[in-house]
């Protein structure tokens, strides 16, 4: 159930014509196609798409572009670092083997668009859904192979072991540091969480979400942590794949962060759970195995996976805390009634609860 548009996307397109013409000093007749900023919106952060063309020394040009405008009045996560997401998508696009779009401008001048905003290059491929979900229908589970699907799965787990083998540092990328939490590493990663729990929850009881946080406390990793660059929202459906199933594009950098890379490989973990286990779905054919993307996982990187229960566990909490910043939103925007149980009812914490042994905190309810 995704955010109602609420831009005139016809305004911005004459805005952004006019924008895009400075950026591009040597382009003559700059004309730019209607935006899609298609009737329905994504929940972070608002995308806007379009082509342009252009004459430039006598010869005719174009190209596709994406605009991501960075969230005001309704956010997702605790800290928007707007401007840290560009600055790491600039650096691995420039100066890494991590797929991604072209990323050309970032523009903090609010007076464009209302919010600073960055523009990316369009990229050709498709997107697994989340809604409606891939395991229920569209081209994923229509469309694919056994052996596309596996492809899939495979080559997008491979893009984000080449994320955690950057060397972040060199890239520049300190400045995702959050000294306020702590030292980078699980300690800091648990603040976190902790501060955006008591901000998402208003004061509601949160009880599945509220018992996932003391179990990860008791629980915190002790032994090695190793720091990388983690993505954050690492899961399929934020990849984008050509018809032969190679991931083209690494999408959507919230939730990037400094941590051990277990967070991502357990978030993936969690979200393949999410969306076969939870909706419930049967497994599509062709879909690898836990054991076989943690094995996939090990030999690209060396790297020997540990303490994933706990990863795992810490996945399904900030995945709570983002379903509560979900159901606040469309709750404001009259989308589900005030008194939804989205919140604290849903497949997320359903699953959670089932996997730390605790009641289930509802009956599932329809996927919207």
């Amino acid at each position: 159930m995704p955010i109602p548009e609420q831009r005139d996307l016809e305004a911005a397109r004459g805005v952004i014509a006019e924008w895009l013409s400075g950026k591009l000093p040597d382009a003559r007749d700059l004309s730019v196609s209607p935006m899609t900023g298609p009737a329905f919106t994504g929940f972070s952060n608002e995308t806007l798409i379009f082509d342009a063309s252009w004459t430039e020394g006598g010869e005719v040009r174009t190209a596709g572009y994406v605009i991501r405008v960075k969230p005001t009045a309704h956010t997702i996560f605790l800290e928007a670092d707007f401007d840290s997401q560009y600055q790491v998508m600039k650096a691995l696009a420039d100066g890494t083997d991590v797929p991604l779009p072209p990323v050309y401008w970032y523009e903090d001048d609010e007076s464009v668009l209302g919010a600073p905003f960055f523009v990316m290059g369009k990229v050709d491929g498709r997107v697994p859904a989340d809604n409606p979900p891939y395991t229920l229908q569209g081209w994923m589970k229509d469309e694919a192979s056994p052996s596309e699907r596996e492809r899939i799965v495979l080559t997008g787990l491979d893009a984000m072991t080449r994320i955690h083998r950057v060397d972040w540092g060199a890239l520049g990328l300190g400045l995702l540091e959050k000294p306020q939490y702590g030292a980078p590493g699980i300690d800091q990663q648990i603040a976190y969480y902790e501060k955006s729990v008591e901000w998402a929850a208003e004061g509601r009881p949160q009880p599945v979400a509220e018992a996932a946080l003391e179990w990860v406390r008791a629980n915190r990793p002790t032994g090695y942590q190793h720091v990388a660059l983690a993505w954050g929202d690492a899961r399929i459906n934020n990849q984008m794949f050509d018809d032969e199933g190679n991931c083209v594009a690494v999408l959507d950098w919230e939730m990037v962060t400094l941590a051990d890379p277990m967070m991502d490989l357990a978030w993936w973990l969690f979200l393949d759970r999410h969306f076969h286990e939870g909706l419930p779905a049967p497994r599509l054919e062709g879909f690898p195995t836990r054991h076989e993307m943690i094995a996939r996982y090990e030999e690209a990187t060396g790297w020997e996976p540990h303490d994933l229960e706990f990863y795992e566990v810490f996945a399904g909490l900030r995945f709570a805390v983002v379903m509560m910043r979900v159901t606040a939103m469309v709750v404001e925007f009259g989308l589900m009634p005030p008194d939804t149980d989205m919140g604290t009812n849903n497949t997320v914490t359903r699953l959670l609860a089932a996997m730390l042994g605790l009641p289930s905190p509802g009956a599932p309810i329809p996927v919207v």
